[in-house]
């Protein structure tokens, strides 16, 4: 009653801030509200409100009806959508969407057929008679939301709650510049308004119903008043000042009071509807018309026809500036709703959806494009035009630093985006872009941490549930045991045999067999590779020396192969003495004798008869050394590739045949020198001194045969007159006879074997000459002085 009283007396209340901007509305508001007519296609949104998107229920090719729904809501969140007109569904794909984005989204594209055909309707008279939840059902089937802009589904802000509702406000402010939609509605369409209040009013049960309308607008407040005959609905007109057409600013002017934060006006006991939301409930509750047109604003100078139009829901925006003599200037731009709050469309291809209240093309010298903003000065006229009471400034500072936390803490969501705090800005700073911008942000990270939360409740639950599954397993497992024990005590107190230690025993036999066999397998294994090694070298001793380098080869092959198969036969399973020799290398071993038997019988036919014979020849010498070089060297490799162990298995193949190799070449070599050796051919030699030493003596004696062959008389009979004579020739026998000694001495030690021809050649010679001198030595009378 209060609050009547106040009203009744023109007392009203002021909020925070707010600007006085110019309105621009004239051109518009002139001419009556004009028909847009029907486009060539509708593009209709699915998602048209803040809330889910409804489910679809035609496809491509389906014939619909005006008013028909092509969409199902399945929960007070969707809002269906309706065909505007009668026609084919030609199309479901994406298109771009009406919104500050520009991204594309899911869209019906109905091609019209013309005949606007409507489908069956069903009118109410009597709405007294229907109860609260009859009505939001209708209201809800109709697809109605809220048309002041923001979306918001009209059922769900009249549905009953805890606190019961007192004061129903109509908001009529329309505070934006160049937009008059609501003012030629009122103007024309009061009636209707006012039975949409009446619908409105039998669901909520208000003590009070408000219609506020600025005072700007004579006209509609005159329609208003003349059409109104109930005493709780006033018609309350409230100052020029934007933007009081915001919920909770005409709240606080009407009433006072202050909607809290994260609060809604339900809270306070107050619902607030736009006065283009209650025309179209009374369409809907009476006429039984869904929401598929509205009033739209063509204002801006690059329009040649300004008017407000009835545009249907659906109707891209290039059809409106082509209908309405769209004329672009240097940098044309479309804004989808007024100056301050609308957005600039990326594309003329969007299409008007039930929030559109007005499409503006100004030109540029009636709103002048962005402008490159300059650095904050900090002069905090943004703050005193905020009507929120927020503190611009700091929330700009935050959004540029994705500051979420500070950004909440400075209520960033109870700003309206009115876009007063850019207008008086100096250094035209967009801030509500920014604003925006930061909005989003922090609701996609709510909804990340908000499926997070439910992954991790859904991963502690199953666990939860598999350690429930595996402690009943446990604790079936243990009474299976349990019980299994009992059967067994049971089996033993009766006498049986107890089956787990019959089990074990059985285990460790077949164990124990195992370990006997494997041991007894070994030893034949090992019997038998001995017994292989000891064949192996009583052949190796037994075969000749052979000259045939092939055949030397062929027979190593043959014993690597036999070692090899004699392997594989010892590590398999089977005893060794079963094993059988492989077949080829049988007959190749038995080749390879073959060969080196008839090499050793031509050997021994072509040896001399003594292999002790003076050999006078100095090629026969000279073939002689070599040959002794060449068998001291073979020997030496032989021994270095010699194994070890005479009985150890070969197991490379190359090794085998290079060491066979060398024992041919070594054996060769031997039957050589000892063919045309004359002294002891079988002296090796290691020290290099010895060497020296030898050749030094073998000089000596060369030259002391040299001497003794100038001294030695013609006849060795011949008697010795010359004194002098007698004992030169005695000294040179004696010196012959040192030189043989150390001669025969040096080469009874180990003499070195040289590789190089010439020293070989010079160690012959001085060997020959030096048993020549001997025997001349012999024969000489010997001097008894």
């Amino acid at each position: 009653m209060s609050l009547l009283a106040n009203l009744q007396a023109g007392k009203l209340h002021d909020f925070h801030g707010g600007i006085h901007p110019p309105e621009r509305k004239a051109p518009a508001n002139i001419n009556p509200i004009v028909d847009a007519g029907l486009p060539d296609e509708l593009v209709l949104q699915i998602r048209q409100h803040i809330g889910q998107p409804a489910r679809l229920r035609v496809k491509v090719g389906s014939r619909v009806l005006k008013g028909e729904r092509l969409t199902d809501a399945d929960n007070p969140m969707m809002i269906p959508v309706h065909a505007p007109t009668s026609g084919t569904v030609v199309a479901i794909e994406h298109r771009p969407l009406c919104h500050p984005s520009g991204l594309d989204g899911e869209c019906v594209i109905v091609a019209p057929d013309g005949k606007d055909e409507w489908r069956p309707r069903f009118p109410m008279s009597d709405i007294e008679a229907l109860g609260a939840d009859v009505l939001l059902e209708r209201i809800h089937e109709s697809g109605i939301t809220g048309l002041g802009g923001a979306g918001f589904p009209a059922h769900v802000k009249l549905r009953p709650r805890k606190k019961a509702i007192e004061t129903l406000i109509i908001n009529a402010v329309e505070c934006e510049p160049y937009i008059s939609a609501d003012d030629r509605l009122m103007r024309e369409h009061a009636g209707d308004i006012l039975h949409g209040v009446a619908i409105l009013r039998q669901i909520v049960q208000p003590g009070l119903t408000v219609i506020a309308v600025e005072d700007n607008k004579p006209e509609a407040l005159a329609a208003l008043r003349e059409a109104n005959t109930s005493e709780q609905v006033l018609v309350v007109p409230v100052p020029t000042k934007y933007p009081s057409g915001g919920e909770k600013q005409l709240i606080e002017i009407i009433t006072g009071q202050q909607v809290p934060h994260n609060g809604l006006p339900a809270d306070i006991g107050i619902v607030v509807q736009n006065v283009g939301t209650a025309f179209a409930v009374k369409r809907a509750v009476i006429d039984d018309e869904p929401l598929i047109q509205r009033v739209v604003t063509i204002a801006g100078e690059c329009f040649a026809e300004k008017c407000n139009a009835w545009v249907r829901i659906g109707t891209p925006v290039r059809y409106l500036l082509k209908r309405f003599g769209f004329t672009p200037g240097p940098e044309p731009r479309v804004i989808m709703g007024g100056p301050m709050m609308g957005f600039t469309l990326h594309t003329a291809a969007a299409p008007v959806i039930k929030g559109s209240n007005c499409v503006l093309a100004p030109s540029q010298h009636e709103l002048s494009p962005p402008v490159e903003e300059q650095p904050c000065i900090r002069c905090s006229q943004c703050a005193d035009a905020c009507p929120a009471s927020l503190l611009p400034q700091q929330l700009y500072w935050h959004a540029r630093a994705n500051e979420h936390d500070k950004l909440n803490s400075h209520n960033l969501f109870d700003c309206i985006e009115c876009g007063a705090c850019a207008w008086v800005c100096p250094s035209q700073i967009p801030l509500v872009q920014y604003y925006r911008v930061a909005k989003a942000d922090i609701r996609q990270a709510q909804r990340e941490a908000e499926l997070a939360e439910h992954a991790k409740k859904r991963f502690e639950a199953r666990q939860a549930r598999l350690e429930r599954e595996k402690v009943e397993r446990q604790e079936r497992q243990q009474k299976a045991a349990a019980e299994r024990k009992a059967r067994m005590a049971e089996q033993a107190a009766a006498g049986g045999e107890d089956p787990v230690a019959a089990a074990l025993a059985r285990v460790k036999a077949r164990q124990q067999a195992e370990s006997t066999d494997d041991m007894a397998a070994a030893r034949a294994a090992r019997k038998e590779e001995a017994r292989r090694n000891r064949e192996r070298k009583a052949a190796v001793a037994a075969a000749p020396a052979t000259d045939d380098k092939s055949s030397a080869v062929a027979a190593a092959i043959a014993r690597a192969k036999a070692r090899k198969a004699a392997q594989t036969d010892t590590g398999s399973e089977v005893p060794a003495s079963a094993a059988a020799d492989d077949k080829k290398s049988a007959v190749a071993a038995a080749v390879a004798r073959a060969k080196a038997r008839k090499a050793a019988q031509q050997a021994e036919q072509g040896e001399p008869a003594e292999t002790d014979a003076p050999v006078d020849d100095k090629k026969a010498a000279v073939a002689a050394a070599v040959a002794r070089a060449k068998a001291r060297k073979a020997a030496q490799q032989a021994e270095q590739n010699e194994p070890a162990e005479a009985d150890a298995p070969v197991d490379d193949k190359k090794a085998a045949v290079a060491a066979a190799v060398a024992r041919a070449k070594a054996r060769k070599a031997a039957q050589q020198a000892e063919q045309s050796e004359p002294a002891e051919a079988d002296a090796p030699a290691d020290d290099k001194k010895a060497a020296v030493a030898a050749a030094v003596a073998r000089a000596k004696a060369r030259k002391a045969a040299q001497q003794a062959e100038q001294n030695e008389p013609a006849e060795a009979d011949a008697p010795v007159d010359d004194k002098k004579a007698a004992v030169a020739a005695a000294i040179a026998r004696a010196k012959a006879r040192k030189a043989a000694k150390e001669s025969e001495q040096v080469e009874g030690k180990d003499a070195p074997a040289d590789d190089d021809k010439k020293a070989a050649i010079r160690a012959a010679v001085a060997k020959a000459k030096a048993r020549r001198a001997a025997a001349s030595n012999q024969s000489e009378p010997e001097d008894e002085s």
